[in-house]
């Protein structure tokens, strides 16, 4: 029986330390604070495409047990903390997610988040641009907006057809028998389908305003083709995604508006209806500051580091051997 070993060599758990401890480093240089959030929340996310799992909580032995969620990412926390006045913050943690196995995915990953107050999303790509390039040695990295991104690699622009049009497109590359009139639906499927295969042969890029229905948590603004869109960017290296960050949304009223949006959104797809954190919407109306955020594969990371096809390579134990 060997299935006692580590799934990672003991060389690539090495490099794993060494890589926690150039991001320790590199916070700490720039006085960014390290804080440490509950993995448990009496909450979950509301994002209807990521499934928190559950667990079990008995306060002594005999007594009824109550449901809590372990954390998808720690960002609903971290913004409570942003906005008692902690300044600048950053966060290593594991994070867990229903459904995520695969090559590059498992149910329980590190992520690094960070919280710049003062920045936008420019200011915070710039920022990412260091971290990673750094460490997987990029010199500057490409922008590119969404719609230049699909003009780029599919010959058209999402705001200028329809959803009728986004599903022809999107069938001609894709078997699959679904039937939805949501055109962010499509624009999702010709990314992960058609065009991130393509981005298999570019170092590192990033991709920036997206549309406005998939703005997630973050500002809608004008863009550059004059309409609005989602202050929030992507940074895919060679077509693997490592970064989503955000300008970050800062209404409590439109924040209230939009967990509300994702409840509705999991009631119509038949998903479990699960406690919204409603101490994220207090924390913004308290007066979170104007700032940027973003989150990182950590474990991805290390795979462009070492060149690894498989999560399992570069993390301690995946989940068969957990």
């Amino acid at each position: 029986m060997s299935d006692w070993r580590p799934t990672a060599t003991i060389e690539n758990l090495q490099k794993r330390a060494e890589l926690l401890a150039y991001i320790r480093q590199f916070f700490l240089q720039k006085g960014v604070m390290e804080v440490d959030t509950p993995v448990m929340s009496h909450c979950a996310v509301s994002d209807p495409f990521i499934d928190s799992i559950e667990v079990s909580y008995h306060p002594a032995v005999g007594l009824d047990s109550s449901t809590l969620y372990l954390q998808t990412s720690p960002e609903y926390a971290m913004k409570r903390i942003l906005a008692a006045g902690s300044g600048a913050i950053y966060q290593m943690s594991k994070v867990f997610r229903n459904g995520e196995s695969g090559s590059r995915h498992n149910p329980e990953f590190t992520m690094l988040e960070w919280y710049q107050p003062g920045y936008d999303d420019q200011d915070l790509m710039s920022e990412v641009e260091v971290l990673v390039g750094t460490v997987l040695g990029l010199g500057e990295i490409e922008r590119i907006t969404y719609s230049d991104l699909f003009q780029r690699y599919l010959g058209f622009r999402p705001e200028e057809v329809s959803a009728r049009d986004l599903k022809s497109e999107a069938l001609k590359h894709i078997d699959i028998n679904l039937d939805d009139d949501n055109p962010d639906t499509w624009l999702n499927l010709l990314i992960s389908n058609v065009i991130e295969p393509q981005l298999k042969s570019v170092p590192a890029i990033f991709v920036t305003e997206y549309p406005e229905s998939q703005a997630a948590l973050a500002k809608v603004k004008g863009g550059s083709a004059g309409i609005k869109v989602a202050a929030r960017f992507e940074l895919f290296i060679k077509g693997i995604e490592l970064a989503n960050g955000y300008h970050e949304l800062t209404d409590f009223r439109e924040q209230d508006r939009r967990l509300t949006a994702d409840q509705l959104q999991r009631a119509e797809l038949g998903l479990p209806q699960r406690p919204l954190d409603k101490r994220l919407v207090d924390a913004l109306e308290s007066g979170m500051p104007d700032c940027a955020g973003v989150a990182l594969g950590v474990d991805r990371l290390l795979m462009l580091l070492l060149d690894s096809t498989t999560i399992s390579e570069v993390i301690p134990f995946d989940h068969a051997r957990a």
